[in-house]
């Protein structure tokens, strides 16, 4: 790719990248991090920080501090206690930086390979069962979606686009499925569309995900859908990487977006474009 193809990178948006790789250029805030995110519950205090990695509790609060600076770590006092916790916007950010330094984000990535022993074909009518299932065990992680309660199926019928419906089958089950609805009645926005992928529980880690995006991305660049966007939850590590592999990029994310069952979440905000 030419100079003459590409924008240049605003001095702003260089210092701050900067800052994030100069921050973990140190061994000791790289272990830090990691332990931290590590922890079951995300969080740690700097006691526990300084007993596992070998350090005074003064150099532990002072790489703490440095990692709040930037943004990695969220720090509260517990009376005589420092709990440290990962800011999970983190976790995106921190991968999406790397690509636009790269520039990697100005191109797009291939789809993800087939996945051997998954198949996905559209969604038939016998199958709504199946969806419904396994959108009740996606709202039952807690970490994919805002809605509550499984929507009708006659909803989910006339909210969903005609073949942008997929289900993934395994051993002659659905162990998934994916489906993009529109984001806007108005005509300028026709090719863009909001994605839903989920798979169902005991099918989750082998590679269903992956087959049913390969299938959606491959559909939507087909039909001429110019930007399929999604939100996930930052704590779902997962499906951001997995949308990741199948060329969507971080546009950033939505703090305090919404609430569910009484807590505030963030979400991170993706889209992939398609080359037309």
């Amino acid at each position: 790719m030419t100079t003459s193809q590409t924008t240049a990178m605003s001095v702003d948006d260089a210092r701050t990248y900067a800052d994030w790789f100069a921050c973990i250029g140190d061994p000791t805030r790289v272990r830090m991090l990691h332990t931290i995110a590590s922890e079951p519950s995300g969080s740690t205090t700097v006691g526990a920080l300084a007993s596992a990695l070998g350090i005074s509790q003064s150099t532990a609060s002072h790489h703490v501090r440095r990692l709040a600076d930037v943004g990695f770590v969220l720090v509260d006092k517990h009376g005589t206690t420092t709990v440290v916790s990962v800011n999970t916007a983190c976790c995106t950010g921190l991968p999406h930086a790397a690509d636009v330094v790269m520039g990697s984000v100005q191109r797009l990535p291939c789809c993800p390979d087939e996945v051997p022993g998954v198949g996905v074909r559209a969604l038939a009518e016998r199958d709504w069962t199946d969806v419904r299932r396994i959108y009740a065990e996606g709202i039952e992680t807690g970490q994919a979606t805002f809605e509550t309660d499984v929507p009708a199926t006659a909803a989910l019928d006339r909210k969903w686009l005609d073949g942008h419906r997929w289900v993934a089958e395994v051993d002659g089950q659905v162990a998934g499925w994916a489906a993009v609805a529109p984001v806007s009645q108005r005509k300028c926005y026709a090719g863009v569309g909001e994605s839903s992928v989920y798979v169902g529980d005991g099918w989750r880690g082998r590679g269903v995900g992956k087959a049913l995006v390969r299938k959606q991305v491959m559909a939507a660049d087909s039909d001429g859908l110019w930007t399929l966007q999604t939100s996930i939850f930052p704590e779902n590590r997962a499906s951001v990487g997995l949308h990741h592999s199948a060329g969507f990029r971080t546009v950033g994310v939505r703090e305090r977006i919404a609430e569910l069952n009484g807590e505030w979440r963030d979400t991170v905000f993706m889209e992939r474009r398609s080359g037309h």
